[in-house]
């Protein structure tokens, strides 16, 4: 039996977990991190070509990815639900059903109350991980039953809270809160980041932005590239009407920041970002014209590699950057 909380909970051999990405994470990636021994994770899109607005047939298309998942792994994996409020509901609660369905091992909730969908969930059987961005969220969220909480620091790619909470304060500030497993994820992409994670508090982590410039990551080959060409100050945070988003920087960022700053209305801006989307970055290759959910670890990545190199180069070197780690620290 595992002594770490997250591989004991789902039956893993590595506390790493493959962060869901909207358009990017399909079932290749997904089958492809849980092969190598973490979790990986089916986003939202995931094996979708076109935006459609047709519940059944984007909850149809969840089903095909889940069943190709499992002709690629008998491993555990998960699916994204983005819970959502009002009309956003009705797709969410589709891919609930599906998840219950498919025997889906777990489901990652984020973007909505923790209470939302975690009973039914579990009554199926299903492990619930919840995304938070305070200590306050996940001790609500603890509350109502989820198995472990999501720490999504400020560092972290994609959409999240207005909270600007790092990884370094926010992932103490929740493990001193619950008492339930702390997966935690922002600007970790490689051994140093699991070590520096676990020594806050965290029992697993969240990796995206790392996963996405991997070959089988179902990101465009250009998205990729502009990924690796990242350094230093490479990624910008874009304030949207209910949260915040973390982006690689690009036209897209610079152009839609000063519409902002230019007063620009919600109604002017939303239409921008229809216009300028992920789906136009991910499927089209419009990698400097729209929108790209990136973390700021991208400044780190310099090679796509296969997800299982990736995850092996990480349990690998966890030893010798311990040990490292132990000789700086004696006195």
């Amino acid at each position: 039996m595992s002594r770490n909380r997250i591989c004991a909970l789902l039956g893993i051999q590595y506390p790493i977990i493959q962060a869901p990405m909207n358009w990017v994470s399909g079932a290749e990636l997904t089958a492809a991190v849980s092969n190598a021994g973490g979790l990986g994770t089916l986003g939202p899109n995931a094996g979708a070509q076109d935006i459609n607005p047709d519940v059944d047939i984007t909850a149809e298309r969840m089903r095909r990815q889940i069943r190709k998942v499992r002709e690629l792994t008998g491993r555990p994996f998960a699916v994204n639900v983005i819970a959502g409020f009002g009309e956003d509901l009705k797709y969410s609660q589709k891919i609930v059903e599906i998840l219950i369905e498919e025997t889906v091992p777990v489901a990652i909730v984020s973007v909505g109350k923790p209470d939302t969908y975690t009973q039914v969930l579990k009554d199926a059987g299903v492990k619930v991980f919840h995304a938070i961005s305070t200590a306050r969220h996940a001790e609500k969220a603890e509350k109502v039953g989820v198995d472990a909480v999501v720490c999504e620091g400020f560092e972290a790619g994609g959409h999240k809270g207005f909270t600007e909470l790092t990884t370094l304060v926010l992932t103490p500030m929740v493990a001193d809160q619950v008492r339930i497993p702390v997966i935690t994820g922002g600007g970790i992409g490689d051994a140093r980041g699991v070590l520096a994670a676990m020594a806050l508090g965290a029992d697993g982590v969240y990796m995206g932005t790392r996963f996405m410039a991997t070959k089988e990551s179902d990101s465009h080959p250009r998205v990729k590239e502009k990924i690796l060409k990242g350094r230093d100050v490479c990624t910008a945070s874009i304030p949207k009407e209910y949260m915040l988003a973390r982006d690689l920087a690009n036209h897209f960022t610079q152009t839609y920041l000063e519409m902002k700053a230019a007063g620009a209305g919600p109604e002017e801006l939303k239409a921008f970002l229809k216009e300028h989307s992920q789906y136009h970055a991910q499927r089209h290759g419009r990698a400097d014209d729209a929108e790209i959910c990136c973390g700021q670890i991208a400044g780190l990545i310099t090679e796509v590699k296969t997800a299982g190199q990736v995850m092996a180069e990480i349990v690998e070197s966890i030893g010798s950057r311990l040990e490292e780690l132990k000789e700086r620290l004696i006195l």
